[in-house]
């Protein structure tokens, strides 16, 4: 019965998220993926909803630090502002190194960041899952363009890349990144 309050406890931190009942898919990832081509700005195309990210003009750009870990700088417009996240990447495995981790805090674990798809220079199928007590999971999903805007066929490209790993991506949706100012 504990178990039943807990879930229930959880379920309004969630609500801004995409969850499913069971264990996350394991999707395959980017085969032979080189992290220096991955780095720089990539802007968001479109996502499966994530609280974290409600604004518009949504990009992320990666950079190797000194000590080898990747700072990861996602940017939005929200509330008539420029909002700043800044966190770390890792690659735990080096025989895997499409399979990152991110963390915004020092106080939370690392998050599964996993490169399905890219081509580095113009678009990247990004997933992430976390498992709660396995009993449901929480994901994301991220279509990536290294442009604002890139062709629907492209889009769709990646839509069915995931659509093929097991992702439901009915609560998927485009990111607005009209008006928006580059840097």
């Amino acid at each position: 019965m504990s178990v039943v309050y807990f879930l229930l406890l959880l379920l309004p931190l969630v609500s801004a998220q995409t969850y499913h009942w069971g264990a996350c898919p394991v999707p395959k990832v980017q085969p032979g993926f080189n992290l220096q081509n991955y780095l720089g700005r990539w802007y968001e195309i479109e996502k499966l909803p994530a609280s974290f990210e409600r604004g518009k003009c949504i990009e992320a750009n990666y950079a190797v630090r000194q000590d080898g870990t990747i700072q990861v700088r996602n940017t939005q417009f929200y509330k008539e502002k420029t909002r700043v996240a800044e966190g770390t990447a890792v690659i735990p495995d080096p025989r895997e190194p499409a399979q990152l981790g991110v963390s915004f805090s020092y106080f939370t674990p690392y998050s599964p960041y996993w490169i399905l798809s890219t081509d580095y220079t113009s678009v990247a199928v990004v997933y992430s899952c976390t498992d709660i007590l396995r009993i449901f999971h929480i994901d994301y999903a991220w279509i990536l363009g290294r442009s604002r805007f890139i062709p629907y066929g492209t889009v769709e490209y990646a839509k069915e890349l995931l659509m093929n790993e097991g992702i439901d991506l009915f609560r998927m949706k485009p990111t607005d990144q009209t008006g928006c100012k580059d840097n």
